[in-house]
């Protein structure tokens, strides 16, 4: 006959599927735990019977001593087969149903005894504590097998020894109770191990659900693609239990959140602290692609329940992508700027180009006079009050941007910002975000204006935008600063409400503040505060002539 072949072989081992896995060790783990219950009673129920029949020995040998016709035989006749001594004690011996009853003198002579040749004759053991008054109880061997065994002394009426009284019950009774109870514990373990097999059956159904009847190499597997899935992603992942507690975070998540491995086990607001961010992660805040700020991150979030009561968060970093919305609405606004100034330029070329034909030649060069003086003294303006040239570009582009939308832009005759900021930047962004809200709440309105403040005190900068718009409610001068509140149609390269939330947070960062109110005469006032923004002052310059305030948005025209 041909061997098997190996694909067809049997194989000898443990299931695969974690159901018959779990089920396997769970009755065989029953299976033990009865055996072993059982193998402990047992050991006890042997000492304790070994114990009673000790014990109900001595009972019977003090029960015997204290007759008196016992005593009184040893004392006054001899030991003899159908002596008062063996009649006494074969009387007692039927009726307690012991092994043997010995009584016995000093000479360690038997006065009684089962088998009566053994009368008159001295026994096998040692009776010497009895005899020296002391109860014994043991089990031990003797001429009539192995017995358990109880030993007292033998009194007379003047309470002296005159022998001892030795009482056995045969060994073989005492196992054969033992071995009785043996079927009943089967029994009881029997049935405890049919329970313990029908509650591992139970478990190991609601594991096969759980586990969606996978092995445990496949489980194993899954684990170990989901933490390299998990830590490998840009995507920040944040799993919640049911309880609302954080359960799981990758390194993005980490990265993004600012936090470690201290928030696991942590609620939101717990490990985060308040804020919108916070919010989003618990589902008090709800919706897709939720914006959110950490810090200096823009992030977009989405959370979504799992089966288990809990819920997964997702994070992603679009920091880069707001910067660069941002910059997109900076060139949309210097294209606008661009627009007008052609718009003005090719409308002043039309003049200067009339003049030119009405051989107007002294009107041409006035007229190209004031158009390049407006623009140097727009520009000079802006360069005498503000030092700082990032800021002084920014608020020259913002004033043509106004002036081609009807809007006048001032700058405040208070306005003094020497050329010392730190962060330069980041105060373009809080200035360049401020105005553009600022001409978006006046467009359409009569006569409007935006006004914009910058002065420094010490090291402090202290900016003021305020405009003539419809204002802001006072019920809604916090909500302004809230991530995602806006009241403007959302721009092509996202959504709004961002830039409030990062003005407050950039003064914060410094330990500043950022605030509203209402402006004299209508419309918004926002106070912005940055301590520590300007750096140690140098020499002090030259002073500079102040010109009085003038609207550059009409200078620019």
């Amino acid at each position: 006959m041909s061997p098997t072949p190996p694909a067809r072989r049997l194989r000898l081992g443990l299931p695969r599927r974690v159901f018959s896995q779990v089920l396997l060790m769970q009755v065989a783990i029953a299976a033990g735990v009865a055996v072993l219950a059982t193998g402990l009673f047992l050991a006890p129920l042997s000492r304790q019977l070994d114990h009673e029949a000790m014990r109900r020995a001595l009972a019977i040998a003090q029960t015997t001593a204290q007759d008196p016709q016992i005593a009184e035989g040893v004392r006054n006749t001899p030991p003899t087969r159908n002596g008062p001594v063996q009649r006494e004690a074969e009387r007692i011996r039927h009726a307690t149903h012991a092994e043997y009853i010995v009584v016995l003198d000093q000479n360690w002579v038997r006065w009684s005894h089962p088998v009566p040749s053994q009368i008159g004759k001295v026994v096998s053991t040692s009776p010497a504590d009895a005899l020296a008054g002391k109860e014994v109880m043991e089990i031990d061997k003797g001429t009539l097998g192995r017995s358990a065994r109880g030993k007292v002394p033998l009194y007379d009426a003047d309470h002296r020894i005159i022998g001892a009284v030795s009482v056995g019950i045969a060994y073989d009774s005492v196992r054969a109770r033992l071995i009785s109870a043996i079927p009943g514990l089967f029994a009881y373990a029997g049935g405890a191990l049919a329970v313990g097999a029908l509650a591992a059956w139970l478990i190991s159904r609601r594991v096969q659900r759980q586990t969606r009847d996978l092995a445990f190499s496949d489980i194993s597997a899954l684990l170990a693609e989901r933490e390299a899935m998990l830590h490998g992603i840009r995507e920040g992942v944040v799993a919640l239990d049911r309880a609302g507690r954080i359960r799981l975070l990758n390194d993005e998540a980490r990265r993004l959140l600012g936090i470690g491995d201290e928030a696991v086990g942590l609620t939101p607001d717990e490990g985060l602290g308040p804020g919108r961010t916070t919010d989003v992660l618990a589902g008090r805040v709800t919706g897709t692609d939720l914006l959110t700020v950490r810090g200096q991150r823009v992030l977009v979030a989405n959370r979504m329940p799992t089966d288990d009561g809990g819920a997964v968060a997702t994070l992603r970093d679009r920091t880069e992508l707001e910067q660069l919305g941002r910059e997109l609405d900076s060139t949309r606004g210097l294209i606008d700027a661009l627009r007008a100034q052609d718009h003005e330029h090719a409308n002043r070329m039309h003049t200067l180009l009339g003049l030119l034909e009405l051989e107007m030649y002294e009107d041409a060069v006035e007229f190209v006079g004031e158009v390049v003086g407006d623009h140097r003294v727009t520009a000079e303006q802006v360069t005498e009050k503000i030092r700082d040239p990032l800021l002084a570009a920014l608020l020259v582009g913002k004033a043509t941007v106004a002036a081609e939308r009807g809007v006048a832009l001032w700058v405040s005759e208070r306005t003094r910002l020497p050329d010392r900021l730190i962060d330069p930047r980041g105060l373009v962004t809080v200035v360049g975000n401020l105005v553009d809200n600022a001409l978006d709440a006046v467009a359409g309105t009569v006569h409007a204006r935006v006004e914009v403040e910058l002065r420094a005190e010490g090291r402090t900068v202290v900016l003021r935008v305020r405009d003539t718009g419809p204002g802001i409610p006072e019920d809604q001068r916090e909500l302004v600063f809230t991530e995602g509140w806006s009241t403007k149609k959302p721009p092509a390269h996202g959504k709004r409400g961002i830039g409030l939330s990062l003005v407050r947070r950039l003064a914060e960062r410094q330990g500043g503040s950022a605030t509203v109110s209402a402006a004299d005469g209508g419309g918004a006032e926002f106070s912005i505060v940055l301590p520590e923004a300007l750096a140690e002052p140098g020499p002090a310059p030259a002073a500079v002539d102040v010109s009085p305030q003038t609207p550059l948005a009409e200078e620019a025209r």
